[in-house]
């Protein structure tokens, strides 16, 4: 790859000619599927913003002008170009690459994204700074038309049409966000895309008007006005105008001359400008194009199929045992529906969707809309389900403290990726869901030790009448194959399970309270502990609110030493909550807590991020191991 080997900076891009920069293109579609058959990623939107990464870089000069990528899964050309071709062998792997931006990580990187619909409101935070220190740099913000789903983007569209500032939109449209976009933008978007006409006229007529001899000027305004009504009759709205920024488009996404030749005209303008590129995602992946499931690719693939090269012999994960058990539920019960936002397939749903369409709902990136909706739907006696990521599901926070618990509606959240995720790095990260749950008045906590405890679970959300109720579960394979949903009796409410009892019933023994996916590592631990002449007693606390206050009682009377294990962070969780509540029935009892420290967790394997904090086998057992001697030397 000799064009791409030269590039170093974007600076390198400047002496290209048009004919090498579409070479390169080439080059960077063939090393970015290369690159990702081996270490996975999130290859479909990177392809689909080849040449428009080359055009910006081309034309603007960062790290001085300031770009944003929103979000990350377009990022990856990017990185390619400002100087980190060569560690892109590391991608998404410990101590290498992350597969999102990051400020930490590359001076081009001018906003780390990991979700979606941020890149307007920093951008335009950052065109302000630049106001007030005196500056002058551009500042370009590339969004997803699936980022249009967003409220977040409204809010910063609407604000940033309305400041009067240099600043630049690129709106890079595909149809997609993961899945095929929804929702009344997406039709529009679609709108003005095949309705080239508009758009021709008003080339024609600026044209004339700008190079009009001098006394023609003054019918300029008449011709403007009747411009204005043109749009009207010639596309739906010009929505992007109205509030106030300057449309340019649409353009062809993979035309590097257009790409180039406009953004060197916007670049020297002023005011809120929105440039609406029309790209393929995937372009190039020989597997297929524009197709969902080519969003984001498991390392170890054909890179001319797109097939895995092993066949995985794990059981199924927990998402799709979830779907499938779902949609069993919902064919018994047509109360059910299922709703997520945007992620049908990483929420498992898409089985859902196909079984019954008319009771599922993708609201697109929109959280906060999707719990409020499932409140409405909940106060007409349906049952909602909302399939969303732990770490998303922290964007919808307010709805539901508001729209939900005050209200006691019952809303089942299913929290796919609750806990540590791998390589998908911080943003990802869903650690936080089991403290943000725990403070929410009258909400149901809960976390399954296994897949036919999920969706025991499951069943027990869905028949419980009034409130929130929260189910965490993690992105791995399930320790167990289960039978089909409705075979599954529901976890009786507000139940605990002790797994291992202690032998030792002299009132000073150790517990071990262990919560979902901490459950089964516990319980070996305990049994190699016991080898040694360590007897440990084992809950499972599938309930963490409310908890199961017979059977503490019961653990009290003959423990003195509880351990709390916890796949989420130990600031506010649920060894916190605990520790509070064995104050207050028994301060003599010592209360441990182990779980995710306090700081954020960098990519690498889940097995090796769990091990890192001790949440494994050997890790669990060495705190045990520690109290013990904490305790012997305090006697």
């Amino acid at each position: 790859m000799p064009l791409l080997e030269r590039i170093n900076s974007p600076a390198d891009l400047k002496s290209l000619s048009r004919d090498e920069l579409r070479a390169l293109a080439a080059e960077i579609r063939e090393r970015l599927i290369e690159l990702c058959s081996r270490t996975g990623g999130h290859i479909g939107a990177g392809l689909g913003v080849v040449e428009l990464t080359i055009a910006i870089h081309t034309v603007f000069d960062a790290p001085r002008d300031q770009i944003l990528w929103d979000v990350g899964h377009q990022g990856y050309p990017h990185k390619l170009l400002t100087g980190r071709n060569a560690a892109m062998e590391s991608l998404r792997q410990e101590g290498g690459i992350s597969g999102f931006l990051k400020r930490s990580e590359s001076e081009y990187d001018a906003f780390g994204a990991g979700h979606a619909a941020t890149a307007i409101s920093a951008g335009l935070g950052m065109a302000v700074a630049r106001d007030l220190n005196g500056e002058s740099f551009k500042v370009v913000s590339i969004l997803g038309d699936g980022a249009l789903t967003s409220g977040l983007s409204y809010e910063g569209l609407n604000n940033a049409g309305g400041a009067d500032r240099d600043f630049i939109v690129v709106l890079n449209d595909n149809e997609m966000s993961i899945a095929p976009n929804v929702g009344a933008m997406s039709r529009y978007l679609t709108s003005v895309q095949r309705n080239p006409l508009y758009n021709r006229v008003r080339s024609v007529i600026g044209n004339a008007i700008d190079h009009a001899p001098g006394p023609l000027h003054s019918v300029g305004t008449v011709v403007r006005k009747w411009e204005e009504s043109m749009k009207s009759l010639l596309t739906p709205g010009v929505l992007f105008e109205e509030l106030g920024f300057r449309y340019f488009g649409p353009i062809d996404g993979h035309n590097i001359d257009t790409l180039v030749d406009t953004f060197a005209a916007v670049r020297e303008m002023n005011g809120p400008r929105l440039v609406h590129v029309i790209t393929q995602k995937g372009k190039g992946f020989p597997a297929g194009e524009h197709v969902e499931k080519w969003h984001a690719l498991p390392p170890g693939h054909d890179p001319a199929t797109g097939k895995q090269r092993a066949a995985s012999t794990a059981n199924p994960g927990y998402t799709a045992i979830f779907g499938r058990g779902l949609t069993e539920l919902a064919a018994a019960d047509r109360r059910v529906v299922a709703i997520t936002a945007a992620m049908p397939s990483g929420t498992g749903t898409m089985a859902f969707a196909s079984a019954h369409p008319d009771r599922f709902f993708d609201v697109g990136i929109a959280e906060g809309h999707a719990v409020t909706f499932a409140a409405g739907l909940a106060t007409q006696g349906i049952r909602p389900v909302c399939a969303i990521y732990s770490t998303f599901l922290q964007r919808a926070y307010d709805s539901i403290v508001h729209d939900v618990a005050i209200q006691h509606l019952p809303v089942v959240f299913a929290m796919d990726r609750a806990g540590l995720v791998g390589e998908d790095g911080p943003t990802h990260m869903g650690l936080y869901d089991i403290a943000y749950m725990l403070a929410i008045p009258g909400a149901t906590v809960t976390a399954p030790k296994n897949a036919e405890e999920m969706l025991g679970l499951l069943r027990a959300g869905i028949e419980h009448g009034v409130g929130p109720f929260s189910l965490r579960y993690p992105r791995d394979a399930a320790p167990d194959q289960p039978p089909a949903a409705t075979e599954i009796a529901p976890v009786p409410y507000g139940t605990w399970e002790v797994v291992r009892h202690s032998a030792e019933r002299n009132g000073e023994g150790f517990a071990i309270l262990a919560v979902g996916t901490m459950v089964l590592p516990s319980l070996a631990a305990a049994e190699s502990l016991a080898l040694e002449g360590l007897d440990v007693t084992v809950v499972n606390c599938r309930y963490l609110k409310p908890h199961d206050e017979l059977t503490l009682a019961a653990i009290l009377a003959e423990h003195r030493h509880l351990l709390v294990v916890e796949e989420g962070t130990v600031v506010n969780g649920f060894g916190a909550y605990m520790a509070g509540v064995v104050g207050k029935l028994d301060p003599s009892v010592r209360v441990a807590t182990h779980g995710v420290p306090d700081r954020f967790i960098e990519q690498a394997p889940r097995a090796r991020q769990l091990a890192s904090v001790g949440l494994d086998i050997a890790g669990i057992a060495n705190r045990v191991r520690a109290l013990r001697e904490t305790e012997a030397l305090a006697g």
